[in-house]
């Protein structure tokens, strides 16, 4: 039987941060666009890890192998609360998501357009969560901050899949995260440093098709967009009861 994701926390960089191991067994193999383990090979765990909304390390990857257990697996970063997962099953499906919204972005951007993402957000009312940071003292306003901006999703289907269903798995994946982002008000396709995987067995009769309209596809649509919408309006609450 496949273990429940397990949060765990730890003190880095001055702040209390999450994770949120997934740990699926011997015998599994993933897809993932995922900085660790992308790609679609053996996987025997998924890692989010949470860091610090300024994080400036340029080695994720040996951060990442730091903080995950042995064996082969797929690791994943984000400055999301993870604290905050959310997780929705559907038919022998299972879904988790940390989503993190401040700047939802849609996928077609016109070319030269600077990217809202790479620059600090100053928090003025209404702001898109309760918390407000006061200046240091009489100076101006408040302070540019930059807070969290990235939705990545870990999927575990109990079937086999063949390496083009695990490509249209993604692709369902990504259709509802985004059914699920609009209808939570949020006008974007996503984030531009989203990260997904999607886990199966690695033996077994292989199903051909992985998309919305196939058994196993509509059953991965269904647990993300519950997951993701969930976790949309939790941001928008700024609560961190589920």
């Amino acid at each position: 039987m496949r273990a429940a994701p397990l949060l765990s926390h730890r003190h880095e960089d001055g702040a209390r941060l999450a994770c949120l191991l997934w740990e699926f067994g011997p015998g599994w193999r993933a897809i993932s666009s995922a900085v660790l383990g992308g790609g679609i090979g053996p996987a025997a765990w998924a890692l989010n890890a949470q860091v610090i909304a300024g994080y400036a390390r340029m080695d994720p990857v040996e951060h990442l192998l730091e903080l995950a257990p042995a064996g082969p697996g797929v690791g994943m970063l984000t400055a999301a609360s993870v604290d905050r997962f959310t997780r929705a099953a559907d038919g022998g499906v299972e879904a988790v998501a940390t989503v993190g919204l401040r700047v939802p972005t849609w996928a077609a951007a016109p070319e030269g357009v600077p990217d809202p993402e790479l620059a600090p957000m100053l928090l003025h009312e209404p702001a898109p969560t309760p918390m407000l940071l006061p200046g240091p003292g009489p100076g101006p306003g408040p302070v540019p901050v930059r807070l969290p901006g990235t939705v990545n999703i870990i999927v575990a289907v109990p079937v086999a899949m063949s390496d083009a269903a695990l490509v249209n798995a993604v692709m369902t994946v990504t259709e509802a995260k985004t059914q699920a982002l609009l209808e939570a008000g949020f006008s974007g396709t996503g984030t531009a440093s989203d990260a997904v995987c999607v886990a199966v067995p690695e033996h077994g009769p292989q199903e051909p098709f992985g998309g919305p309209r196939s058994t196993w596809g509509a059953r991965i649509a269904r647990a993300v967009h519950t997951a993701v919408r969930e976790g949309a309006h939790l941001w928008s609450n700024g609560s961190a009861s589920r």
